[in-house]
């Protein structure tokens, strides 16, 4: 054998390995794109119930709050009023 010989052997030894990496690469590849596209759906279908389910917590706490406040008007005005005074003393950073 000869010199020339062994190195066309070996480069074709080396293409043909090439070409089976890239083969395998590209099969890793699209099985990558699966699995994260599999993610990215069980990622929004269960955002979306989250959603749903902070939405309707929000719901129910809004209509519980907006019944206080028709039963009893002036406890919430007080309420509200005291809220915002202890906020604004806080925020104020008592600064004199």
């Amino acid at each position: 054998m000869t010199v020339e010989s062994k190195i066309a052997e070996s480069a074709d030894a080396a293409e043909a390995a090439a070409k089976d990496a890239e083969k395998r690469l590209h099969a890793l590849v699209e099985r990558l794109e699966k699995g994260v596209a599999e993610v990215l759906d069980l990622v929004r279908s269960r955002g979306k119930v989250y959603a749903e389910g902070a939405s309707e917590q929000f719901d129910t706490a809004q209509k519980y709050v907006t019944e206080r406040v028709q039963e009893k008007p002036l406890t919430a005005t007080f309420a509200a009023l005291g809220a915002g005074l202890v906020i604004g003393v806080l925020l104020s950073g008592r600064h004199r």
